[in-house]
């Protein structure tokens, strides 16, 4: 039988008890992560006391599979007892082009309501516009006190992921990465979570807040996913699955979606396997008939890796069933943001 932990409810209002060990703790932070820089400062943190992680966005008209990384993550940085600050990045958006600041308000409004839908849990997560605190003087300041440490060389390296721009920036895009570097001094935090994206970024922030008289802060960088079509994840493109999306056009979108056989690398629906279903299931089932093997059960992503690596498992069959799994883990979702 299929236990499906409702991402709204169970998963994330019962946080690990205090006698719970710090390795438990770290064990279930650390969970699909690519990188922590650094472990041993990790451990520290978690072990003294209540720390504080964040994690930015900037304002999205969707909210896809992209997003529920680092929604995810967050989730188990609450159930281990962390408290978490949501950075709603508009003055960052404003920055990178993104629209107005009307426009770009609206939609951060619907994003708070999103990743509360995904499964963070309200009452434990503080949610922050950016301009509530990034046009004040004493952060105006340190803009320009990064500004005087930092290249311009470095502060573009750091830019060149996530900017709209590669080619030819503009200025206001060489001061975003010095922002969220700040950011993390102004919002008192102890974690930076985002996705291997921002490892620059966070790197930057790491050597250089320290010259400013701030902590650095310990990294938890997720995955960055695939998109359907096996390139780079992009709305432009339409390759991704949004949480508004209808079950009819999830289960026709993941039918289509690159999944060649026995490829477990760079394979988004191994992904989306790996990374949303098997973290928030007991189990996983994929529905065949008995003419190909019968019903068969995945108590963990290793299983089915393996399964599907040597042939075992069809990619229609495995497509099927995780747009199944992935209504199921939706469909909560939905509801709440009508």
């Amino acid at each position: 039988m299929v236990l499906f932990m409702n991402p709204g409810v169970e998963s994330n209002s019962e946080s690990i008890s205090s006698e719970s060990s710090i390795n438990s703790k770290l064990q279930l932070i650390e969970r699909n992560l690519v990188e922590v820089v650094t472990r041993e400062e990790l451990q520290e943190i978690i072990a003294s006391g209540k720390p504080r992680a964040y994690v930015g966005y900037e304002p999205s008209g969707e909210i896809h599979l992209g997003h529920m990384m680092t929604v995810n993550k967050l989730m188990d940085l609450q159930k281990a007892g962390v408290d978490i600050v949501v950075l709603l990045a508009d003055v960052h958006a404003y920055l990178n082009e993104k629209g107005d600041f009307d426009e770009i308000r609206e939609i951060a409004e619907y994003n708070k309501r999103a990743f509360i839908a995904l499964g963070l849990d309200e009452s434990k997560t503080e949610f922050v516009l950016g301009s509530e605190f990034q046009l004040e003087r004493e952060y105006v300041l340190d803009v320009h006190k990064l500004a005087r440490i930092t290249t311009l060389n470095r502060a573009r390296r750091s830019m060149d992921e996530v900017s709209r721009r590669k080619e030819d920036p503009m200025v206001s895009q060489m001061i975003y990465p010095l922002m969220q570097a700040l950011d993390i001094a102004h919002l008192r935090v102890d974690i930076a979570v985002g996705g291997i994206d921002q490892r620059k970024i966070h790197m930057l922030a790491r050597e250089n807040l320290p010259k400013l008289g701030y902590s650095s802060p310990v990294c938890l960088h997720t995955p960055i996913i695939l998109g359907l079509d096996g390139e780079k994840m992009s709305s432009s493109k339409g390759n991704y699955i949004s949480v508004r999306d209808s079950p009819e056009e999830v289960k026709n979108k993941i039918k289509k979606a690159y999944c060649p056989a026995k490829q477990v690398n760079d394979n988004p629906i191994i992904q989306i396997a790996q990374y949303h279903i098997f973290p928030r299931f007991e189990s996983f089932v994929v529905e065949r008939d008995e003419k190909f093997g019968g019903d068969i059960e995945y108590r963990s992503f290793e299983e089915l890796k393996k399964d599907f690596a040597s042939g075992e498992l069809h990619p229609m069959d495995l497509k099927i069933s995780i747009a199944n799994y992935l209504n199921k883990l939706l469909e909560n979702t939905r509801e709440k943001l009508k």
